[in-house]
């Protein structure tokens, strides 16, 4: 199929070929590789993804390679095709990508690593790195870590994001038997392949100073190549100021609002924790407030918390913009984190206070007086949000200009 978007002719082959796109021949031309289709910018690595991609589409020729594993993604397409000068799509089933990634048990492999494994996404970068002059391969997350290739003078670019062998560390402490072990046993498999990758990748990236640590304390002479690059948000796009629609039943309804993706296990872990151990003092000080959770795919346990007094629980929604802008404290009380969050970004970005555990304060550090507080405590957690429902109006944009200054993402891209 054929069309004209924003200038650029794109002219492409269904099932993942090479597409190629008019494109401005001056420019240096650089593969991009994602486990996530970079667009929409709607939950945490699509938003870190879609902008670096979109930053380096501004300076280079791109060429996507990217994964799509929700049918609801599927309309992006053509989104992206516009930016890129080629774009490789590989629709991918989660439930038999699962069952691919058990033959990671009988290798040895991460199931993390089998599971983004491709043989069509192989052949793609071969064809690319063999038509095309590339500068160099920009790798998105450990799943992509597979693909780095040993050509000639082609830089090599790892973006682990966050050390995600962590994760799974994380994640088998809490699980009981025998989940524990698979857990244990993908911490340990992922753990040796990021310390892989970061020995035989030219440079490798991760969201804070903190993630950058943990890898480099077991890189040994890799370690001066492993940098930090915080995530950012778009404060033209969260701007408080703007006349958004009040979602909620009343402007004068207090509101205490989480956002994130509800399909991942470190949000669903902490809108259950904080809806037993923070919500009930909350809602005995403060009868008529209100707490919403927003964000896509919430399963059983989440949708169940809408029996408790006071909570609601909204499923995907268009734009979460309004659901900060209306609200009179952000929550983010993570104890599975890992790296920097865009829900704190985002929510400081709409000069929203943020009460959050430490965790989910990594890599941002603000002035706390001004944007929020800090803990780990439920009862102080509980007083710190119970003062700020009392309040009608927005404290100063200094968590805006703070986050405008240290995140905004053409700082972080650029």
């Amino acid at each position: 199929m054929a069309g004209t978007q924003s200038g650029v002719t794109v002219s492409s082959v269904m099932d993942g070929q090479l597409e190629v796109a008019t494109a401005a021949k001056s420019r240096k031309e650089v593969i991009f590789l994602s486990h996530r289709i970079p667009y929409p910018p709607d939950k945490g690595d699509k938003i870190r993804s879609y902008h670096l991609l979109k930053g380096l589409a501004g300076r280079y020729q791109v060429h996507l390679g990217t994964f799509i594993d929700d049918p609801h993604d599927q309309q992006h397409r053509n989104k992206l095709a516009a930016l890129c000068a080629s774009t490789c799509f590989i629709d991918i089933n989660p439930g038999s990508a699962r069952l691919q990634s058990l033959k990671g048990l009988l290798t040895g492999e991460p199931l993390t690593i089998v599971y983004y494994r491709s043989q069509r996404l192989a052949q793609w970068i071969d064809e690319v790195l063999a038509k095309r002059d590339i500068h160099a391969l920009i790798a998105f997350s450990g799943g992509m870590g597979q693909y780095r290739k040993t050509a000639s003078g082609v830089r090599q670019i790892l973006d682990l994001v966050d050390v995600d062998s962590e994760k799974w560390r994380q994640y088998a402490e809490v699980t009981p038997w025998p989940v524990r072990w698979l857990y244990q046993r993908e911490h340990r498999a992922l753990h040796l392949a990021e310390e892989r990758f970061a020995a035989e990748f030219d440079d490798t990236v991760l969201v804070s100073d903190a993630e950058a640590m943990l890898l480099r304390n077991e890189a040994g002479g890799s370690a001066r190549r492993i940098h930090s690059i915080a995530n950012g948000v778009d404060v033209e796009y969260f701007d408080p100021c703007i006349d958004y629609p009040n979602p909620y039943s009343s402007n004068r309804v207090p509101v205490a609002v989480f956002t994130g993706a509800m399909d991942y296990r470190p949000n669903i872990d902490a809108v259950l924790w904080f809806a037993a151990e923070v919500w009930p003092s909350v809602k005995s000080g403060c009868p008529e407030a209100e707490f919403w959770i927003v964000g896509s795919r919430p399963g059983k346990a989440v949708l169940g918390l809408r029996r408790c007094a006071g909570i609601h629980v909204t499923g995907r929604v268009p734009d979460v913009r309004p659901y900060l802008r209306h609200a009179r404290v952000a929550v983010a009380p993570l104890r599975l984190a890992r790296g920097l969050q865009n829900k704190v970004l985002e929510a400081l970005a709409m000069n929203l206070p943020v009460v959050a555990t430490p965790e989910a304060w990594e890599g941002i550090n603000p002035p706390m007086h001004a944007c929020g507080y800090s803990t780990r405590d439920p009862n102080a957690m509980a007083r710190k949000i119970s003062c700020y429902l009392e309040r009608e109006t927005h404290p100063t944009d200094e968590s805006r200009c703070f986050v405008g200054e240290r995140h905004g993402w053409r700082r972080i891209v650029d």
